[in-house]
């Protein structure tokens, strides 16, 4: 297995990247932002996306979104093929791309929203905090692609100001990795369950 930078060679991938990150939406039934393999491809032109490959078989895939005139990047679409799941993969992906980011975008914010409790763990480990959306990036551009998700009217009503989803930020001018407090994995489970008792009531109402 080999987790590497994804470039023009790795095209081929594009058409199964974007059919695994569309089912697995379908069964989670929240939102990874639906893309087609064109925009995936220029991702990987652009060397700006990590890609698992065991072999010529595709495993895994991630790449970077650049927002707010590069004050922010965001570690999008992070999807693991069915056939190599539970096996850790996504955190070699997620640390992979990253590494990547704070390399090629030193001065920027890495923030994420997702309501994926193992991505919230892995986010953690890598000195991500919980924060409220508001200190997100403010680029529309971002929250449109949130149009696919079935719980986008959540977002609507409160006026993008919160979501089921919970935002997480690691900043590179606030954060000493070497003194960095993890959260543990229940903090985050009973966020979310806090959320979703909360607009499940909204929508009896």
């Amino acid at each position: 297995m080999e987790v590497v930078i994804a470039d023009k060679s790795h095209s081929i991938y594009a058409e199964i990247i974007c059919k695994t990150i569309a089912e697995s939406a379908q069964v989670r039934g929240t939102g990874i932002a639906k893309r087609t393999p064109e925009y995936i491809i220029t991702k990987m032109e652009n060397g700006n996306a990590v890609i698992a490959l065991d072999g010529g078989f595709f495993a895994g895939f991630c790449y970077i979104e650049v927002w707010s005139h590069g004050k922010f990047v965001a570690n999008s679409g992070l999807i693991v093929h069915p056939d190599y799941r539970e096996q850790g993969l996504a955190k070699k992906i997620k640390a992979k791309v990253f590494e990547h980011s704070r390399t090629k975008f030193p001065e920027a914010k890495v923030f994420s929203i997702t309501t994926g409790l193992a991505v919230m763990k892995m986010n953690s480990d890598l000195g991500y905090k919980p924060v409220p959306f508001s200190e997100l990036t403010a680029d529309q551009t971002f929250w449109n692609g949130c149009q696919t998700c079935k719980n986008y009217d959540v977002l609507q009503r409160t006026e993008q100001k919160m979501c089921l989803c919970t935002g997480m930020l690691y900043d590179p001018k606030a954060v000493d990795i070497n003194q960095k407090i993890k959260i543990k994995p229940n903090v985050f489970r009973r966020l979310k369950q806090i959320k979703q008792t909360l607009y499940l009531k909204k929508e009896k109402k």
